[in-house]
């Protein structure tokens, strides 16, 4: 049996749900975020609600109740070198942000193996990718800088496909998860760092929870793969259901953004798909558009890039513009792509107007 592991989460929001699961193995792991909710979760642990097939009533995980253990603080004072694995679990614009740049240089340098979870695949995971020019996709980048001193192989990409919010009525060390599918995560170049993920895998597998009828298994699994291209089963998704929740003048729901008109999103979808094939993945690895339009079904809420958008953020992830430049790098473009990207960036321009001002 391995010895527990020591994490280090960048990002205590989306990150809190892997370390849910993470922590049924005993692992040690420490949450960067900001002084509130560091606060919070020193003293209080988090809560993270997980509905479960079958069941009426979801579950609710505290991390206090849970094997292994969870701190929490800010970007600074830490050295990435005492852990063993780091997971980045914010969104990509706010790496640039001061303290956690810093943090990110150290990472790299530290060469410690690094799990991005973000919707956003990080430049040097990019970089894995043969045959593109990435000097050309910075544009899709808050600040692509910051990625610098990260070796490709020493990152991986962990495909963020479970859903989940802060409840609008909760405190800030509490999770509703709203779609309970799994983390699928890619191997690393390294054997040594593939079976960090393993290990880790085996133990949300093995992972069973108390309830009045028994003991009982948990959705949400982490599933390791030895294909460098199954997160990029995520990139059809978000053209076609996350980006498209922007409109004009405010935003839908993914739901809406999928079904309001089901051929334009089957369209998109597969234009995405089939660019993933072209660039080196197999169907196999991918998700056909039948089975996310009917995930799509349940997703009632605009996505967090629509939220941050309508919020007024001067920067957003914009997976939408790196799938556009790497198409374009294959001589490829979609109408309904080219028409969203354009309307996200004099949003986002309009926001930054508006905040300059």
């Amino acid at each position: 049996m391995p010895a527990p592991k020591k994490i280090l989460l960048m990002g205590a929001s989306y990150g809190s749900l892997l370390a849910s699961k993470l922590l049924f193995g005993g692992h040690k792991i420490h949450l960067v975020c900001l002084p509130a909710e560091a606060d919070l979760i020193n003293a209080e642990g988090f809560k993270v609600t997980l509905p479960v097939r079958g069941r009426k009533e979801p579950v609710l995980l505290e991390s206090r109740k849970l094997p292994g253990e969870v701190t929490a603080g800010p970007a600074t004072g830490l050295n990435p070198a005492d852990y063993d694995l780091v997971g980045l679990c914010m969104q990509e614009p706010q790496y640039r942000s001061e303290g956690v740049r810093q943090l990110l240089d150290a990472v790299g340098k530290s060469r410690v193996p690094c799990m991005s979870i973000m919707n956003m695949p990080p430049l040097p995971y990019i970089k894995r990718i043969p045959g593109l020019d990435y000097k050309a996709l910075e544009a899709a980048y808050t600040d692509p800088r910051v990625w610098d001193s990260v070796d490709p192989k020493k990152i991986t990409l962990n495909s963020p496909d479970p859903q989940a919010i802060r409840p609008p009525d909760g405190k800030a060390n509490e999770l509703l998860v709203t779609l309970p599918t799994n983390f699928k995560c890619a191997r690393f170049e390294d054997e040594k760092d593939t079976q960090i993920i393993r290990d880790l895998e085996k133990d949300v597998d093995a992972a069973r929870f108390d309830t009045p009828e028994g003991k009982i298994e948990l959705p949400v699994k982490l599933k390791a793969y030895d294909s460098i291209w199954v997160p990029l089963a995520k990139w059809a998704m978000l053209l076609a259901g996350n980006y498209r929740c922007i409109t004009k003048d405010g935003m839908r729901t993914a739901q809406e953004a999928v079904h309001s008109n089901i051929e334009e999103s089957r369209s998109v979808y597969n234009f995405v798909f089939d660019l993933c094939v072209k660039l080196g993945a197999d169907a196999n690895d991918l998700v056909p558009f039948e089975k996310y339009a009917a995930a799509a079904q349940s997703l009632t809420r605009p996505a967090s890039a629509a939220r941050a958008l309508q919020n007024g953020a001067p920067n957003i992830e914009r997976a939408d513009k790196l799938v556009q430049l790497i198409a374009k790098q294959k001589g490829l473009s979609h109408p309904a792509i080219d028409a969203q990207v354009a309307l996200v960036d004099s949003r986002l321009e309009a926001n930054r107007k508006k905040a300059a001002a």
